[in-house]
Order: structure tokens, then sequence, then C-alpha cells
């Protein structure tokens, strides 16, 4: 059962300029997004540096208002929700941040930071509240006489633990992972990784884990979505996209992901000019000026996304919705 559904997402950045800041475009930096979070499940969100993934799990959680688009959660419309019911909302849906040291208020204590949501929603006070937050301390992994200590005291580990610590603190069923491990040593990446794979065991969460690790993404999740320009290119279960990935944007990601064998040389798939605009994306299909496969037809008509069965990908030449065949 779906537990989050997207539909036809879209955020656009206004931008203005002249002497009188009149609106002259857009940054299109979701553009029609659509897909589904299985209760339980871990949805992996892979793409290249700004293709529009932090902004979509920021507007899934409305931290960022959308510009169009439905965001069902629990079969209730999210986008639709005034601020009061938008809050009571939030105690099922949390974030953990990309920068485990911009994300933690210097000023604040960690038995604060871990217990601020539990106060604001009127959960816990006073020796319930501590009692709680030394219960979450323990349960990521660390120590009690942590509690009172400010968050330049730990490391990049340490405090991405807090931060997963403060998401778990109101029983969130819903978990959006921003780059969650992206600015932390490769040790410490497995050991969060590994913690955020027992929790969802022990608390049944559902995690939208973004990244542009593909290898990360992997080791987590059941399904991955492959995103360029603001668009869902591809979909589908983590074991089909890595064995038999459709999308000529796919295949590229995939060979360029380093391989963990001395003895095996992958074959390098290099793409030809830069990622485009996202304020004037190009006509038809968005990847087409930098696609080897490119026709005729790639450049005059956007190609939608075709579902064969649980594994669906957006291309003329490529997949279940193959119009062409390749040159």
């Amino acid at each position: 059962m779906a537990l989050l559904e997207i539909k036809n997402l879209v955020k656009h950045f206004p931008i203005s300029g002249g002497f009188f800041g009149r609106k002259t475009g857009d940054v299109k930096a979701v553009d029609g997004v659509s897909l589904s979070v299985e209760d339980g499940e871990t949805l992996g969100l892979v793409g290249e540096s700004g293709c529009g993934k932090s902004t979509l799990g920021r507007c899934l959680l409305r931290l960022i208002e959308p510009t169009s688009g439905d965001i069902i959660f629990e079969n209730q419309n999210i986008t639709e929700m005034n601020f009061d019911h938008m809050r009571e909302m939030r105690r099922k849906m949390q974030i953990i941040f990309q920068d485990p040291y911009a994300s933690l208020n210097p000023r604040m204590r960690v038995g604060e930071i871990i217990g601020e949501g539990l106060q604001i929603h009127g959960i816990a006070d006073g020796a319930e509240l501590k009692d709680r937050v030394m219960a979450l301390l323990a349960k990521v992994g660390l120590r009690e006489e942590q509690y009172g200590r400010y968050p330049h005291e730990f490391s990049g580990g340490q405090r991405q633990r807090i931060g997963v610590a403060r998401a778990l603190a109101l029983n969130a069923k819903f978990i959006v992972a921003d780059e969650a491990v992206s600015a932390l040593d490769v040790s410490i990446q497995a050991q969060i990784l590994n913690l955020l794979q027992d929790l969802q065991e022990e608390y049944d969460l559902t995690y939208f884990f973004i990244s542009h690790d593909l290898r990360v993404v992997e080791h987590v999740s059941d399904r991955v979505a492959v995103m360029y320009l603001g668009k869902i290119v591809e979909i589908a279960p983590a074991d089909q996209i890595y064995t038999d990935g459709q999308h000529p944007y796919t295949r590229a990601l995939l060979s360029a992901a380093p391989v963990p064998d001395p003895t095996r040389k992958a074959e390098r798939i290099v793409l030809q000019g830069d990622v485009p605009s996202p304020i004037n994306p190009p006509s038809g299909c968005s990847f087409h000026p930098r696609c080897a496969f490119a026709q005729k037809i790639c450049s005059e008509e956007e190609p939608p996304l075709v579902m064969d069965g649980d594994h669906g990908a957006a291309c003329h030449v490529f997949g279940p919705g193959a119009t062409v065949k390749p040159n």
C-alpha cells in the first residue's frame, strides 16, 4: 500500500530582473513528477547535482511550497492543509539534512536539539522529556553523558546521529534522508547506513533516500528513481536498475560509479556537454542534447514515463515506451 503519492508535482522558482524587478522567467527545479512510496520501503532518488532532488524532498514536507500538484500522505492531500493541520502532520514526516554541521543550532545543547520537537508538540516535558532524549541517544549509539554537550564537541558522524535522533523523536513514519551520508567519511557512511536500516526494521520506517552516490543507494534501497532536470526518467526495483538500466542517462550514471574489483575494468560512458539550464530546458526529451542515441523525435516530443510492470522509463529509443530503434 502506498504511504505517499506524488501527482504531477511542480516547483518553479521565479526569476526577477530589470529596474522594476519584473518576473523574467522560472527555474524549473521540479517539473511534473509523479511517483509513489510504499509503506515500509526505501525509495532511492539519484541524479546529478542540480537536477532537483533536494527540492523534491523538501516539497514533500512542505518545507518549500510546491507550485502545483498533489502530495497524498496517508490518503490526505497535504498540499491543501492549513498551518495547524500541517503542523500535526509533521509529527509523522521528518527529514535528515545533508550537512550535519549546519543543521544543528550551535547555541543549543544536544538534549535541547533532540527534545525541541517533543516540547513544541506538547508530548513531554521535565523529567519525562530528559528520559526520552536519553533513550534516543542510546538508540543512535551516543552516550548519556553527551546529553549536555554542544554540537561543536562532536564529530561529523556523531552530529549526523544527533540528526537521526531528532528525526525519530516524534515517532515519525516517513523520513526524507537528503544526502544524509555524503558529507561523511566512507567508514562512517557505512555506520550511519547500517543504523538507518536497523531503525527501519525496528520502527517500520519508510525512507525517501536522496543521493548522488549510486552505490550507497544500491545498498539501502528497495526501488530507485532516476531524476534528470526536474523529471523522473526511470524507476524500477534496485536490482533491475543496476543490472538492466534502460534509459541512456541511467546507464551513464552507472558507468561512472566505481567498481570495487581491481581486476574488472568498467566501460565508462562519457556524456557530452553540460547539464542544460533548468531556466530554459531543451524541447522534447531534456536529455537529448547529451544522448548518443538521440533521434529526430527526441528533440520534438517529450517521452512519457511508460511502465512495464514495476519498471518504467521515459525514452523514445529504449525501454517499454520505445517508438524508434537505436542507430
